[in-house]
């Protein structure tokens, strides 16, 4: 019987290891492939997340017991999907006309279903990619696996064909790729959530020596490459993600010792944290501006003079128009789509078939998107869409705080690497769509369950400390009663 059972535990961690590194490749591999929103692409990740969800039903099986972490981010992501199934439920009236919340339900029903396929990722992350070994892995595949995309876009840029891995053609040459990413910010949008891990890694002190070079050399690559890409909201974000980690990657020393000894560690700290952000920030800026000289600093510049955030004067030229004012009219259509349909929304996916109809302009150009998550959410979804976003906003940056309070300093700084890369998207989607590249989303449910997990054993600790003063009290009551 043992015999079994040994065996029975030997096949459960072999499908454990399966599942790990299947979805470790999974997550570069929708990268790879244009972000998966090629159609072939999103089927092979949907095809590849139900043979790990296969994989983990028989690993249930095998040992008579499935056990399930649900993270407290898995809530909204649910309300979400089911928002999705009514909206896409379709009604026929005596005259065999068909009515839907949505305005496309077609285009709802195949959203909701790569809904489903990125929850199944999600908990498949949670449970699979939780322990402190699974851990390290993520982070180093992640970490090095930024910085070789980040080189291959680099390089790309540098002997650019028209063509995607040098042989397959682009789709439009209105495009603009960088990487194996059709838009260069989606590109942005990816690597800047991996930017932060190392970068938080270092500033906790938890790697030193030759492997905290080679963390703060894929930091400045992955800098390097955002900055190449044009993306200019990326530039904004990965900032945004990096100061994040600066302001929270310290943390004073705490100790059992009192007095002068203890204030002048703490003095003594102070100065070294100032000189270490000061010295980090240094390194990284100075790498990437070395960088941006090398290859050219011309085209870099001109983007950032078209001013993305609407300083220049309005163009009367509308086929020269600036970021904000070619956006601008987007959102503008937008509201007046959330207005109309501010209950339920348009339908999840069916923004493309809406705008036509709030469409200010001669309709020419196709709009598929708001360049924008959070009026997308409100267009799609609706007022209970937007609360559902927040309901999952607050929850992540809860998450996020108590992860990085973790004993463990790896764990902390993990959980606060991961929640500079989330920080970071968070504040791209004001520009752009990146919460609708299958690969994007993908990485960031990653990184969310791994903020949710460490968060979950932080709390975890604290019941327990609680629990065990208890009992200590319950225990030490008669004696100090008699």
């Amino acid at each position: 019987m043992k015999i079994n059972h040994d065996h029975n535990s030997e096949s459960g961690d072999f499908i454990d290891l399966v599942i790990a590194v299947g979805l470790m490749a999974t997550i570069s591999g929708a990268a790879l492939a244009f972000g998966a929103v090629e159609p072939w692409s999103l089927a092979t990740l949907g095809i590849l997340i139900i043979a790990f969800l296969v994989l983990w039903g028989i690993k249930g099986v095998i040992n008579r017991h499935l056990k399930i972490s649900l993270p407290s981010t898995t809530l909204p992501l649910f309300a979400l999907l089911l928002l999705g199934v009514l909206q896409g439920v379709t009604i026929k009236d005596s005259e065999g006309k068909r009515f839907s919340i949505s305005l496309d339900a077609e285009a709802t029903r195949l959203t909701v279903e790569v809904l489903l396929v990125l929850l199944i990722a999600f908990l498949l992350s949670a449970n699979f990619l939780t322990s402190a070994r699974k851990l390290a892995w993520l982070r180093n595949f992640l970490i090095f696996f930024g910085m070789a995309l980040a080189v291959f876009g680099l390089v790309q840029r540098l002997t650019w064909n028209n063509k995607f891995y040098w042989v397959i053609e682009t789709v439009t040459p209105l495009s603009a790729p960088f990487g194996p990413f059709v838009n260069h910010n989606h590109f942005a949008g990816y690597v800047e959530m991996i930017a932060p891990i190392p970068v938080a890694l270092i500033l906790r002190r938890v790697v030193r020596g030759e492997l905290a070079f080679l963390y703060g050399f894929a930091a400045a690559m992955i800098g390097l490459a955002v900055v190449m890409s044009l993306s200019r909201g990326g530039m904004i974000s990965l900032v945004a993600g990096l100061m994040f980690v600066v302001a929270f990657g310290f943390k004073s020393p705490t100790g059992h010792m009192a007095g002068e000894r203890f204030a002048a560690r703490r003095r003594s700290f102070k100065w070294s944290v100032a000189a270490s952000r000061i010295g980090a920030m240094i390194v990284i800026l100075f790498t990437i501006g070395v960088g941006v000289w090398w290859v050219g600093a011309d085209s870099v510049i001109r983007r950032m003079e078209k001013s993305e955030l609407g300083l220049a004067a309005p163009s009367k030229d509308p086929g020269k128009e600036t970021f904000f004012q070619s956006r601008g009219w987007i959102w503008r259509d937008t509201a007046a789509m959330i207005r109309d349909n501010w209950v339920t929304g348009v339908g999840l996916g069916a923004y493309h078939t809406a705008y036509p109809i709030y469409n200010t302009r001669d309709g020419t150009l196709v709009v598929s998107q708001a360049h924008n998550d959070y009026l997308q959410i409100l267009a799609d979804g609706g007022v209970l869409g937007a609360i559902i976003a927040l309901w999952f906003i607050f929850l992540v940056a809860r998450d996020t705080v108590r992860a990085s309070r973790h004993r463990d300093p790896l764990m902390a700084g993990t959980a606060l690497g991961a929640g500079g890369g989330l920080f970071a998207l968070i504040v791209h989607s004001l520009f752009d769509f990146n919460f609708q590249i299958p690969s994007n989303a993908l990485l960031f449910l990653v990184l969310t369950s791994v903020v949710s997990q460490i968060a979950a054993a932080v709390s975890g600790e604290k019941r327990g400390i609680v629990k065990g003063d208890r009992a200590i009290s319950e225990r030490a009551a008669p004696l100090l009663s008699g």
